[in-house]
């Protein structure tokens, strides 16, 4: 089975493209399965690991998810967003500095004529080769296979694609037989999400997981060898509050906490971008402390603002 967390046991990986970016997507079309968590997140944690590595995340629907959790300040008149610079052929005027030191592009309030952009399927790839960007893009897709996600799986050096239960398993199967057509099968990835153990099937000695594992193995699919566990309080800090908050700073003492650092480790690696390595601890947050604009600060500092919820 190739886990990517074994390097020797596992098939090679297809060489990123020797260009900058590096340009992460994440992808599903059955919603519920923790994709946009992950994609937020992810930016959030490789930023804390990787302090000279500029993390830039884009989503590609409507649903205002990343504005409200990476605004730093109200879009002034006039502010640009995604629309804006899909007219323009280019990111750069339309990139601005959020939380956590995340850059992101705000998301356009209608997709409709974005997505009658969008029609050609390498316009995103081209867009981002135009953009003066020498770090990692991470691209947050809605739960369908229309036109702007086709755009992302074009434009994405590694897929990675959440399976939660059978049924996103069958609907990562149907973006694995859309990305043979295009020659990118090799670029994606399982990671399994919402991981409970105590959810058993047939075989009462038998959990979800190990079932889904096996059945992956079965299908020649890559996956990482991290995974996301289940947990309530971190659901809650995208649902209880007005702006959702990072697992990174409000999530210690989850072991989601600790899965997201290693998860984000393994991307890094994977990505030819260099893993930090250390210690996997629930202390995870506390040896990268971040303050708002992303330098690394005292544990101090950062306790403050988790307690305001900055």
């Amino acid at each position: 089975m190739p886990i990517l967390g074994a390097v020797s046991e596992r098939v090679s990986p297809t060489p990123v493209r020797a260009r900058a970016p590096r340009v992460l997507a994440v992808a599903s079309n059955k919603g519920g399965v923790g994709k946009t968590t992950v994609a937020t997140n992810l930016a959030v944690y490789v930023r804390a690991l990787r302090e000279d590595l500029p993390v830039l995340v884009i989503g590609l629907d409507d649903q205002g998810f990343l504005d409200r959790m990476f605004t730093l300040r109200p879009a002034g008149p006039g502010g640009g967003n995604l629309k804006h610079a899909w007219a323009e052929r280019s990111l750069d005027r339309m990139i601005q500095l959020g939380q956590y030191g995340v850059h992101f592009v705000a998301s356009p309030p209608d997709l409709a004529s974005l997505k009658a952009r969008a029609e050609d399927p390498d316009t995103l790839r081209r867009i981002l080769e135009r953009t003066q960007w020498d770090g990692l893009v991470v691209l947050d897709t809605k739960s369908d296979i229309e036109a702007l996600t086709l755009n992302a799986l074009h434009a994405a050096d590694r897929i990675v694609l959440p399976v939660a239960d059978w049924a996103s398993l069958e609907e990562a199967g149907k973006l694995y037989t859309i990305l043979e057509r295009s020659d990118r099968a090799a670029r994606a990835r399982i990671l399994l999400t919402l991981v409970d153990a105590r959810t058993r099937v047939d075989d009462p000695h038998q959990d979800l997981r190990a079932v889904l594992e096996a059945e992956i193995g079965r299908r020649g699919w890559a996956r990482y060898a991290s995974y996301l566990s289940r947990s309530p309080r971190v659901e809650a800090l995208n649902s209880g509050h007005e702006r959702p908050l990072s697992i990174l700073h409000h999530g210690q003492g989850t072991v989601v906490h600790r899965q997201m650092r290693t998860f984000a480790d393994e991307v890094l690696v994977d990505l030819g971008l260099g893993g930090v390595g250390g210690p996997r601890r629930e202390e995870a947050a506390a040896e990268f402390p971040m303050d708002r604009l992303g330098s690394v600060g005292g544990w101090k500092t950062a306790l403050l603002r988790g307690l305001r919820g900055r």
